[in-house]
């Protein structure tokens, strides 16, 4: 099962029930990055919509050997002399998921692509253990 991790951050200075402002922004970022995620037989695959990114606007990384981060951040165009902005609907600033990865996911074996404003996360999964094979056990006489 993928799931988003909580933040691990420390909260010993403040009350137990009130957030951290890296909590609260951070929060914001994962709320407003929507993801579909699929499994195959062979992989998982995370995909994102990042439309008018670059490759170098996005990172992809693994945390804590099983969390898969997908981060960056979208800028606001620069305005144009005379230019007069009337609505402004796309989103701007940080983005970020996090995903906490199963056991079987093979994070030495991670792949992103994107294309066509469309990023793709493949993680491949480790292959399932041998079965054990039953084994003979000599008995002694004692």
């Amino acid at each position: 099962m993928i799931t988003n991790p909580d933040s691990s951050e420390d909260h010993s200075s403040q009350p137990s029930n009130a957030p951290t402002r890296t909590y609260i922004r951070d929060a914001k970022a994962m709320a407003s990055t929507p993801a579909d995620i699929k499994e195959f037989p062979n992989s998982y695959m995370f995909i994102i919509d990042m439309p008018g990114l670059k490759s170098g606007d996005i990172k992809v990384s693994v945390e804590d050997e099983n969390v898969l981060v997908i981060s960056g951040e979208r800028k606001q165009e620069e305005a144009k002399e005379g230019e007069k902005c009337v609505r402004m609907e796309r989103r701007v600033g940080k983005f970020m998921r996090k995903f906490v990865l199963p056991e079987n996911a093979n994070t030495d074996k991670v792949s992103a692509v994107c294309q066509d404003g469309v990023l793709t996360v493949s993680v491949e999964k480790l292959p399932p253990p041998e079965p054990k094979k039953p084994r003979t056990i000599e008995v002694r006489v004692g």
